[in-house]
């Protein structure tokens, strides 16, 4: 037996020790003469390959959807077989809607190289906004599941104030209000406030609002206006938003009464009064005729707000008005809005609204000389001026809720006055005459 071990050869033996059968101890007792260092060597080249042997690296590739284009077009574009595209795009939809996809949107596609150059698709990712991920991944040989993760969302108070010099909105701008905030804050005072005729120069606001940001810091969204402040001509109104027990959430001034009235002094936003209610000298007529109601100068698209809660009487072309809406409150007062370029998608007669609700966008159809708003209110069939209707207000709280309130407003105000340590009053160019205010509601 020995001397037919003897003749194997060599590299028989070796293969015999890799392979287990044989250790170095044993080749040396069966007489086999080999290195120990040669034999550690290549089981140990062998081991490390074994160990090291990964799976294909996974070959990802990112592609930008382009304008017009579809996932479909993106991924068929990228060489995934159209029924796995579609396969894939099915199980999409069970955690996006893959129509909102847009220009410009990073999509990754993760391929699994295989021999002879071929790939099989093994699903894709994006990001679709900063607080969540999107992935669809293989599940067996056709199948495909989706799946997200979403970041985590806080609230930060944010505290602003500013001094209008020209206009609302620039003073907003200088205080890095953001314009959603700034938009919500003028409908909040749209009840009183004529934004047209009762702002002047040297007029302030403060406010205090919600961002919305991830754990790294980045701001995805704004939050409600939970405090704010508009001070006209020395006058100071400030405004608090409340949640009652029955859980109705509204803006209340210090006294506990809701800022809502029956229809909002101006149904559309950062408008300017270009006509008022009165005779004029027409501009296309060429002569002195009644102005039944308020113009408000916009640009063609802007929304449209409904006044008030109510019923639509009337949708359509009306003559001069062109596009014509008038929507009846109650059984003695009702509005109307002409000259819109389309209407919103619910517009119709009958249909109900909420105050507030899009009816329709700033347009330039029937008789005009440009794009613009024309609003009327109409009491007992006629129209009336609308800064002389007198409007009743909404509820006022008492008893525990009233009480339940009061501390709402000390905590907004400490609230605010905490956030903003060390906030400088924002100013325009030529406010060197209120060096040294440092709250609005005070100098």
């Amino acid at each position: 037996m020995r001397s037919r071990l003897c003749r194997l050869p060599t590299l028989a033996l070796i293969a015999a020790g890799l392979a287990g059968i044989v250790t170095p101890t044993a080749s040396r007792a069966l007489g086999v003469e080999m290195p120990s260092t040669e034999m550690e060597r290549e089981l140990d080249r062998v081991h490390r390959a074994a160990a090291t042997k990964d799976k294909p690296a996974i070959d990802r590739r990112t592609f930008s959807v382009g304008e017009g284009d579809t996932l479909m077009d993106l991924l068929t574009s990228a060489a995934v077989p159209r029924n796995e595209a579609s396969s894939a795009i099915a199980a999409l939809r069970d955690v996006y809607d893959p129509r909102k996809l847009k220009a410009g949107q990073r999509v990754t596609v993760l391929f699994e190289p295989r021999r002879g150059g071929t790939r099989r698709f093994l699903g894709l990712e994006f990001v679709p906004d900063p607080v969540r991920s999107v992935s669809i991944t293989r599940k067996g040989e056709t199948g495909f599941t989706s799946s997200q993760v979403e970041k985590p969302v806080s609230r930060k108070l944010i505290a602003a104030q500013g001094i209008i010099r020209s206009s609302l909105f620039e003073a907003g701008s200088a205080a890095s209000v953001p314009l959603s905030v700034m938009m919500a804050f003028i409908r909040d005072y749209s009840y009183d406030v004529d934004f047209q005729r009762d702002l002047q120069p040297g007029d302030r606001f403060e406010m205090l609002y919600e961002q919305m940001v991830t754990p790294d810091g980045t701001v995805v969204g704004d939050g409600d206006v939970l405090y704010a402040s508009l001070a006209l001509s020395g006058d100071d109104m400030p405004i608090y938003r409340f949640k009652t027990r029955d859980g109705r959430i509204d803006y209340y001034n210090r006294d506990g009464e809701s800022i809502r009235r029956a229809l909002l002094r101006t149904p559309i936003d950062g408008a300017r009064i270009t006509s008022g209610f009165g005779m004029r000298n027409h501009p296309i007529l060429g002569f002195s005729k009644m102005h039944q109601g308020v113009d408000f100068g916009a640009p063609k698209g802007t929304p449209i707000y409904a006044a008030g809660r109510g019923v639509i009487e009337q949708a359509g072309p009306f003559g001069a008005y062109g596009n014509y809406i008038r929507i009846r409150h109650n059984t003695e007062v009702s509005t109307a809005y002409a000259h819109m370029s389309r209407f919103a998608k619910d517009s119709r007669r009958g249909g109900k609204v909420e105050q507030g609700d899009i009816i329709g966008y700033v347009g330039a159809s029937g008789r005009v000389t440009g794009a613009h708003l024309h609003y009327e209110v109409l009491k007992g069939g006629r129209q009336v001026n609308p800064r002389s209707i007198d409007l009743p207000t909404g509820e006022k709280l008492g008893g525990r809720e009233l009480q339940a309130f009061q501390q709402t407003i000390r905590a907004l105000e400490k609230s605010f006055e905490d956030t903003r340590g060390g906030l400088q009053l924002a100013r325009t160019p030529g406010a060197a005459d209120e060096k040294g205010c440092s709250k609005a509601t005070s100098c």
